[in-house]
Parts: structure tokens; C-alpha cells; sequence
């Protein structure tokens, strides 16, 4: 494997590298790294949450980029920091390290690696105007575009016209990952039904075009039984998606779709020790109380406490979930200790159930926690159409995954709202961001409370 580094002549061959013992391999990865290698041009590795699609693609660019000196490669996602921090800062150096071991490369000021014989692996995102400019500028043998769930099928077009490198010897290769979304998505039209996703026509080539399933249970070796479980129970969509790798079906009209969530995804964020995070003008705590005697009362919904917090250029991130089942005495202390958890502003309280109940509960855990209590005036999906639109333009964000609330949002129509049970954690979703981001927009009454 060492000579290919030393000016070998490299070929259009994809040899297999030895299957180093500390990286091991099971089946499932394998048949996945030799479909990478196949003859279609572009290549969707489809699957669940940490099925190693991003491990196995990593792994077969770093091998391209030691078959052919002076190549250059791409590996970007949606934002800039999620590939630096979850693909360059982790996954490239764990697969260096036990794949390619005494292969060395080196970081490049300009944000890529290189290698002794002079090939180069870029690293991008798509979110950054300056650095997408550069990256325009260069041609590439080999482009990945990870999470595509969150890629837009116009900046794809656009990465593809970079997929142009001369010289190489080696084939130009597309790559591609995501938990499957929606069956409307461009990667299950284009890759699945062999179809050009802006005018549904059949492909003129659809031999270059193939993908491949992969799961967390081809994965297991490499995950805690805990991770396998907690996906085992997630809801039905959420299930199938990340767990199961399957693409779901989209409700008629939805105002919230898994594509558009993908879209408004951003890491975690932590809070401070019950101060406030500087990036954040101000923070709410939502509660959509029900008539939950307690936690045995299973007959009741659950109370949805919801904290979202607003940033300056009108963008409003959704920071917790922290919803429960249980009675005003539980919710009312969940809501004051999220209050202070990530030092908020005020508490945005549903009345419905009785607003005397409401305000008494929660003054009951503090007196001192500023309460705004709200009386929707109009239904649920009336409510929700305005927040909707907020996701339609970017201006909320999401810090992380929260199953629960996201399956909710996305049982949402224009004509009502389509789910089995009440939607409390999307309500209080709601509710905190109509407080951060519509004011006098609001469809609702309110009397503050002190």
C-alpha cells in the first residue's frame, strides 16, 4: 500500500486495501466500499443514524487520493461547521489512523489536506458565500456532499460542475449521503426512480446513478446497545428513518415536511449555568399544560415545555424540548427549572385549562418567574401557518434533533392537523416562537403575570 504514495503510476483500477484488523469490516461495509467502487458515476449511500456511510465513503476518497498524485477532492456538507467539526476534526482522522496507519497528511491553511504525493482532500460547506467561491473556482475528481437531506438539489447541480478534473487517471466519482426524508426527496427521485427531480423525466443515464441501503444494525459492533434501543423507540417516522433507513410518506399539504426540519438543522447547543448565552436576545419557555392529574394519569396528553431562544437578524433557534407526563406540581417545576437552566426571559403559559391553575402553579414554584399567560383564538394549524412559514425562511433553526416534537410538527396540514393525539410539544414549539418572532402578529390574547 506504501508505494502508492511514492509516484506509482496510478491506473483506473479501485483495488481493495488490506483489511487493516483494527478497522475492521463487517459484511454489510463491505458490499458498501465495493458498490463505492462500482462503474455508475454517482453513488447514494442511503441508511440510518451512524450506519458508517460517512466512515466507508472517507475511507474510499482517501484511497483515491493515494492511487493519484495531484488529484484533488471534496467533501462538504450543508454548513461549514458541521463538516470541519464531524468529518475533518473526527471521521477523517479515525479513518486515517486505522485504515491507513503511517500514512500521513498535512492540514493546509486553506482548509484541505495534503498528501506526499501532492493529491489534496478539501473540506466545505456550503453556507459560507467566500468559501463556496473558492471551491467553485477548482475542479475536482471526486465531490461528496454528506447529509444531503439538508442540501437543496440547485447547490448539487452546482457541486456537479465541478466534478471536472483532468489529468487524474481516475474516474470522476459523485458521492453521496443521508437518513432517506421524504419519497418526494431529490435523492430517492433521481437515485431511486431514476428520475430528473426538477422535470420528472426518466433519466438519459440512468446506469450512473445507483445507491445503497445501509443501517445501524449493519453497524453494531461499532454502537452501545443503549444507541440501537433509544432508536428502536423513537415514533413511527422517526423509526423508519433512522433506524429502519427507510424514505416515508408526507401527509397532503403539510406545513412542516422532514426535508424542511433537515434543512433548518443546527448542532446542540448547551446551556450556561442558568445565565443566558450571549448570542441570544432573548429566551422563552413555552407550556402547553393538559389535564394531567399526574404521571399515572395516562388517559391525559403530555405537557409540552418547549425553550427556544432569539438571536439578532430575526432567527429564532428551538434550544430544548423538555416535555413530560405529570401534574401541575411536575410540569409547573420543569418549566421554572428550564426557566433557569438556560436563563430565560419569561414563560409563555397556555390557559386553556384554567388560567388561575396555570398562574397559581407556576407561582407556586417561584413568585418571581415572569409568566405571560396566552388563550388561542383561533385552531391549531391557523396558529401554526405563520411559525411554518418562519421554517419556510430560514429564520428557525432547530439545535439538534428532537423526534417527538418534529413528528408532531410535521402531522401539520394546511386543512388541520392530522395526528392521533394532542400536539403539546409542537403547541408550546409554537407558542415560543410566536412570542420571539410575531409579537403583535400573535393569534392570541394574553395577561402578564408578575
Amino acid at each position: 500500500m506504501l508505494d502508492l504514495l511514492e509516484g506509482s503510476e496510478p491506473d483506473t483500477r479501485e483495488v481493495e486495501f488490506d483489511n487493516n484488523p483494527d478497522f475492521p469490516m463487517d459484511g454489510k461495509h463491505r458490499l458498501a466500499l465495493n458498490f463505492l467502487r462500482g462503474p455508475q458515476k454517482h453513488s447514494c449511500l442511503v441508511g440510518g443514524s451512524r450506519s458508517g456511510k460517512t466512515s466507508l465513503i472517507v475511507r474510499c476518497i482517501i484511497e483515491r487520493a493515494l492511487r493519484a498524485p495531484g488529484s484533488r477532492h471534496l467533501i462538504c456538507r450543508y454548513r461549514a461547521n458541521a463538516v470541519n467539526a464531524s468529518v475533518w476534526a473526527d471521521t477523517y482522522r479515525k479513518v486515517m489512523r486505522l485504515a491507513f496507519p503511517g500514512i500521513k497528511s498535512k492540514r493546509k491553511q486553506l482548509g484541505y489536506e495534503e498528501f506526499s504525493n501532492g493529491a489534496e482532500i478539501w473540506f466545505g460547506g456550503l453556507d459560507e458565500a467566500e468559501r463556496v467561491e473558492k471551491i467553485l473556482g477548482m475542479e475536482f475528481a471526486t465531490i461528496y456532499a454528506g447529509e444531503c437531506s439538508q442540501i437543496p438539489y440547485s447547490s448539487i447541480l452546482v457541486l456537479r460542475t465541478r466534478l471536472a478534473q483532468p489529468g487524474t487517471k481516475l474516474k470522476l466519482r459523485g458521492f453521496y449521503d443521508l437518513n432517506p426524508t421524504t419519497k418526494l426527496h431529490w435523492t430517492n427521485v433521481e437515485f431511486g426512480e431514476k428520475r430528473d427531480p426538477i422535470g420528472k423525466l426518466k433519466l438519459a443515464n440512468p446506469e450512473d446513478f445507483d445507491r445503497f441501503f445501509l443501517n445501524p444494525k449493519d453497524n453494531e459492533r461499532n454502537l452501545d446497545p443503549s444507541y440501537i434501543k433509544s432508536l428502536e423507540n423513537m415514533p413511527k417516522a422517526y423509526r423508519e428513518r433512522f433506524y429502519e433507513g427507510k424514505y416515508v410518506d408526507s401527509i397532503e399539504n403539510a406545513l412542516w415536511t422532514p426535508d424542511l426540519i433537515e434543512v433548518c438543522r443546527e448542532d446542540p447547543i448547551e446551556p450556561d449555568n442558568g445565565r443566558r448565552l450571549a448570542e441570544f436576545q432573548r429566551v422563552a419557555v413555552a407550556v402547553d399544560p393538559s389535564g394531567a392529574l399526574s404521571k399515572a394519569d395516562i388517559k391525559s396528553d403530555d405537557i409540552g415545555i418547549c425553550v427556544a431562544g432569539k438571536r439578532t437578524m430575526s432567527k429564532t433557534v428551538i434550544l430544548e424540548d423538555n416535555t413530560i407526563k405529570g401534574g401541575p406540581k411536575d410540569w409547573g417545576r420543569a418549566a421554572v427549572a428550564a426557566y433557569k437552566r438556560w436563563g430565560a426571559d419569561l414563560i409563555v403559559a397556555e390557559a386553556n385549562y384554567g388560567g388561575a391553575m396555570v398562574k397559581s402553579t407556576i407561582q407556586a414554584v417561584d413568585p418571581n418567574v415572569p409568566v405571560k399567560l396566552v388563550n388561542a383564538s383561533r385552531g391549531k394549524h391557523v396558529r401554526a401557518e405563520p411559525v411554518a412559514a418562519l421554517y419556510e425562511e430560514g429564520k428557525v433553526t432547530h439545535a439538534g434533533m428532537f423526534p417527538e416534537l418534529e413528528d408532531e410538527l410535521c402531522q401539520f396540514a394546511t386543512d388541520g392537523y392530522k395526528g392521533d393525539r394532542s400536539p403539546n410539544r409542537a403547541d408550546a414549539a409554537i407558542w415560543a416562537i410566536t412570542e420571539l418572532m410575531l409579537g403583535e402578529q400573535s393569534t392570541y390574547t394574553l395577561e402578564f403575570v408578575r
